[in-house]
């Protein structure tokens, strides 16, 4: 056993403890509290010294393979013009070849645990990710991500997708099948997708952009000229009249634990919606941004009483994969929002959504010692507020807890 001091220790399930510690064995927690354990003096104490102890992060949404694009999608006013912009990189392909698509997603991997984070929820179209996920040490769910508006066989194109992540089942990290949007997956897919059977959640990007609010309720509008430009509209896709929570909800995909990215322009009667079926907002602020969505209207999700978690997006939409990066931004658009709650949604929140909150997420005797230390200025009174408030240089101020 080893026995962690530190000027500040964060349990997250309860308040931080000032001049605290916790003891790890076999990379478990045994206790936490304040002050030093009783022990038969034999287990090794490390002070830490001026660090918040604290959970490792949790990355609810991004998309590793993607990563090959940092700096080469350019921010746009709107959702149709940025993806028409992304596609366009895409088909060029990247400036190395097909090579260099793991070796950045490899360094994206490392970053993100220099930086903190422990979980990731990963989407992923090729599933290219799980073995560099495995062999980066990063755990979490990686979505495998359908698309497909014109239709076919869905039945089959589920199970194909099943199988193939069936091919990863001996990693040691979990896998789902999942739709991408309202706008570019077929109503028969989304409920095929909604009706099989799984370990790990579901996951959609919902209500990212003005423009899928208005196409899922007229059919119309800049989403659509995209789809016919794209050769893949039809004429015989039934409009569903309504907002795209309530569209999905009809198909049987909104599940409990269904994880909703973005949320940026659902009314508040779909995130009323989405806390009823027990299902959780992932909110990417940074990426919302840079595409054209616009900030998320984060107070309002905190008040509705649904559950928050918190994702970078992927390099092409954001800056960095740094989650203190992502806090930072959410307190500046969320400052009512108490540090608390934001820090809450980066650890526990996030691991439960990815249903990993029995191993990840709080420091509770019995989970995993995923464990960061984050620099805490002597002199901070208030370490919540100091975690979310854009003074942490992740790269400089945290490092890995090193269990036994």
């Amino acid at each position: 056993m080893t026995i962690y001091r530190a000027r500040w220790v964060l349990p997250i399930d309860a308040p931080p403890i000032e001049h605290g510690f916790v003891a790890v064995a076999d990379g478990r927690i045994v206790s936490v509290g304040r002050g030093v354990p009783e022990t038969d003096g034999r287990a090794p104490i490390e002070d830490l010294g001026d660090v918040a102890v604290m959970p490792g992060l949790v990355n609810a949404h991004t998309h590793l393979e993607l990563s090959w694009m940092a700096g080469l999608v350019p921010a746009k006013p709107s959702m149709d013009e940025w993806i028409r912009a992304l596609l366009d990189v895409r088909r060029a392909g990247p400036p190395g070849g097909d090579g260099d698509v793991a070796k950045a997603a490899l360094e994206a991997m490392a970053v993100m645990r220099e930086t903190g984070t422990v979980l990731v929820g990963d989407i992923s179209n090729t599933l290219l990710t799980p073995g560099l996920l495995a062999a980066s040490g990063l755990r979490g769910v990686v979505f495998h991500e359908l698309m497909g508006f014109a239709g076919g066989d869905s039945a089959q194109v589920v199970r194909a997708a099943l199988e193939r992540i069936g091919e990863h089942k001996a990693l040691p990290v979990e896998l789902s099948v999942v739709a991408h949007a309202p706008y570019s997956v077929s109503p028969d897919l989304i409920a095929e997708i909604a009706r099989a059977r799984r370990t790990a959640p579901l996951a959609i990007h919902l209500g990212e952009s003005a423009e899928e609010i208005e196409f899922v309720a007229t059919g119309r509008g800049p989403i659509r000229r995209m789809l016919e430009h794209l050769g893949v509209w039809s004429d015989d896709w039934p409009v569903p009249g309504c907002d795209p929570a309530e569209y999905v909800d009809r198909l049987g995909y909104l599940q409990p634990g269904t994880l909703v990215v973005h949320g940026v322009h659902l009314p508040p009667a779909a995130i009323e919606r989405i806390r009823r079926r027990g299902a959780v907002l992932v909110t990417c602020p940074r990426s919302n941004r840079w595409v054209g969505a616009g900030s998320p209207p984060l107070a309002a999700f905190y008040a509705a009483g649904v559950p928050v978690a918190i994702g970078t997006d992927s390099l092409a939409s954001a800056p960095s994969l740094d989650m203190f990066d992502e806090l930072a931004e959410a307190r500046r658009i969320a400052p009512g929002v108490p540090a608390s709650v934001l820090v809450d949604s980066a650890t526990r929140t996030g691991a439960a959504a990815l249903g990993l909150g029995a191993e990840y997420g709080t420091i509770t005797p019995g989970k995993r010692a995923a464990l960061i230390a984050v620099r805490a200025p002597a002199g901070t009174h208030d370490v919540e507020e100091y975690l979310v408030g854009g003074d942490v240089d992740a790269a400089a101020d945290v490092r890995l807890v090193r269990a036994d």
